[in-house]
């Protein structure tokens, strides 16, 4: 009697210590120590094609249909800008103004070569954006958007989107973004002068 015991005893023991591994080994398959690690989403940095710094459009009196838009560019890589578009109606262009004796003159440019970590300077009385046949009034403390076209030295077009606030004047190089700022003022009455010969 006693061994039939033992051997339920023994019998019942290896049961309970069977039972008590499955429970164990579920519990543990059910952990989250065993969870597979879910991927994390990375968003990469994109760099802008060239820095801005500076940027500004001159308001525009009633009856004025064109203005100019300034600012420095500094390209992380040498880039060519070959023109920008806008969200306004109008037609935009990249114009320089030079010296010619006496008379500074202001012609339409194809494109403006931008050296890799160059500042190049658009500025009133030099290289800049026009603004011509615009429809609306661009009104002091308005933002406008361009976007830039650029080429890069293998030929490839990029684009770049660039908010300029409609303002005065700003603060700007006075040369080659080198050098002391002074303020670029608009002008009599806020007009961009077109007074000079082209």
């Amino acid at each position: 009697m006693s061994r039939s015991i033992r051997l339920m005893s023994r019998a019942a023991f290896t049961t309970l210590a069977l039972s008590f591994s499955i429970g164990v080994g579920l519990t543990h398959a059910a952990g989250p120590s065993d969870a597979v690690p879910k991927p994390v989403k990375t968003t990469p940095v994109v760099m802008p094609w060239v820095q801005v710094d500076s940027a500004w459009v001159r308001p525009m009196v009633p009856g004025q249909t064109a203005t100019g838009g300034f600012m420095v560019l500094t390209a992380r890589q040498a880039l060519t800008l070959e023109g920008f578009s806008m969200a306004r109606a109008g037609v935009p262009e990249l114009h320089e103004m030079t010296m010619d004796g006496q008379v500074m003159r202001m012609r339409a440019i194809p494109s403006l070569a931008l050296p890799a970590g160059q500042a190049v300077v658009l500025r009133p009385g030099g290289h800049h954006l026009m603004l011509t046949q615009l429809q609306d009034t661009l009104k002091e403390g308005e933002v406008l958007s361009l976007t830039l076209k650029l080429r890069t030295h293998d030929g490839k077009a990029v684009t770049q989107m660039v908010n300029l606030p409609v303002k005065a004047h700003m603060l700007m190089p006075a040369s080659g973004g080198a050098g002391a700022s002074a303020p670029m003022n608009s002008g009599s009455g806020g007009h961009h002068h077109h007074g000079m010969a082209h």
